[in-house]
């Protein structure tokens, strides 16, 4: 039999039947009622999942092409900008910003810790910043920051607070407007379980006022031309139909299921994980306090290569894991457990991760990982 394709990455990440289904229907008008149709309903279910009043707007880019519309559309040159940098995605926020000419100061936490709000409050105190670029879910160190303590400073000391939530939303609580997120980027492969291709980007009022007054250049990736087509509830430029017909479907999903139960969900799954890496004898990247829900790192064996244990699993079981990044290429594994994924799902990936461990000469008790993840899933997870 052909192997079945099964991915355990952090996106892009498997598309329920259903989100394929719809996808696959005849195309649309873009300029037609019905578009306009979905797109209302695509807003109204969108300010729900972000947990937002603000219009929320869907661009037809990644989710860095997201990062790139909250940079380009508030940052002039010289603005001063504070980048929060726990991972690579942190760096590449940092890197936009520079590209658009804002004096950056990178605060660097390390790879594998989360942000130090101490320290963020000591910056904000000593100098005056227009921004502050924040990561929600790392998934390069496969840390959480701490979005809503980071907003209570941004709206203490008066700076922007723009959030990458491109790898958490849908997965992990995040609330836009209470915790005092200016603009909040997502993006559709991830948690909301759609293709790549979307990326949708909400906007304060105070970020508002910044962005009338933006002196940096910006066409596609403009903002205040995505508000007025969306008074329409259209695009100003050829959106990608067929992911906006999936993205309706994948919301409803979520919904149907209810928000505080995919977040539970997705905190089981990490706990079931971590779990079953400690009953395997192997380290983990994060702590527990700051561990990701929706997707786990695990150092490799001493001795072992992580990549050639992924390449293994990927060409005998057709499991592809996610490897590191930068400095952790070859010495770490990510495994997703974000978006479409059950528990038979995770306890399938964990017994192949077994076996592979076991080929490659690792002293390991098949069954032992499988089971310490049982016992989480058995129990419903403990303070979730």
């Amino acid at each position: 039999m052909a192997k079945k394709m099964r991915l355990f990455i952090p996106g892009p990440t498997p598309v329920p039947p259903q989100v394929a289904e719809a996808m696959a229907r005849p195309l649309i008008g873009h300029r037609t009622q019905e578009f306009a149709d979905l797109y209302r309903r695509l807003e109204e279910k969108l300010r729900k999942v972000f947990g937002t009043q603000n219009e929320v707007y869907v661009l037809t880019c990644s989710g860095t092409g997201g990062m790139e519309a909250a940079v380009a559309n508030i940052v002039n040159p010289g603005d001063r900008v504070l980048a929060l940098v726990t991972g690579k995605f942190g760096e590449r926020f940092a890197e936009l910003a520079k590209i658009y000419g804002a004096a950056v100061d990178a605060l660097e936490f390390g790879w594998g810790n989360p942000v130090d709000v101490a320290l963020v409050e000591a910056r904000l105190k000593s100098q005056k910043y227009k921004a502050v670029l924040a990561t929600h879910n790392e998934t390069s160190t496969t840390v959480v920051n701490d979005i809503r303590a980071i907003g209570e400073l941004t709206r203490r000391y008066g700076a922007l607070l723009l959030v990458d939530a491109v790898s958490s939303l849908g997965g992990i609580e995040i609330e836009a407007d209470a915790w005092g997120v200016d603009i909040l980027v997502t993006a559709s492969q991830k948690a909301l379980m759609v293709p790549p291709g979307l990326a949708m980007v909400s906007v304060s009022p105070r970020a508002w006022e910044a962005i009338n007054e933006g002196r940096a250049p910006r066409y596609y990736l403009s903002l205040p031309a995505a508000k007025k087509s969306l008074t329409k509830f259209n695009t100003p430029y050829t959106p990608a139909v067929s992911l906006f017909v999936g993205l309706d479907v994948a919301l409803d999903m979520i919904l149907d299921e209810g928000l505080e139960n995919v977040y539970v969900r997705h905190r089981i799954f990490a706990q079931a994980t971590r779990a079953a890496v400690r009953a395997l004898g192997l380290k983990l990247l994060a702590p527990d306090a700051c561990a990701s829900p929706v997707v786990t790192g695990v150092w490799a064996p001493e001795g072992m290569n992580a990549d050639d244990l992924r390449r293994l699993l990927l060409k005998e079981y057709g499991v592809l894991l996610a490897g590191g990044q930068a400095q952790l290429k070859g010495r770490i594994f990510r495994i997703s457990h974000m978006g479409y994924i059950d528990a038979v799902d995770l306890l399938g990936v964990l017994g192949v991760l077994e076996i592979g461990l076991q080929k490659f000469g690792y002293p390991v008790t098949l069954g032992a990982g499988v089971a310490a993840a049982q016992a989480v899933l058995a129990g419903g997870g403990q303070d979730v």
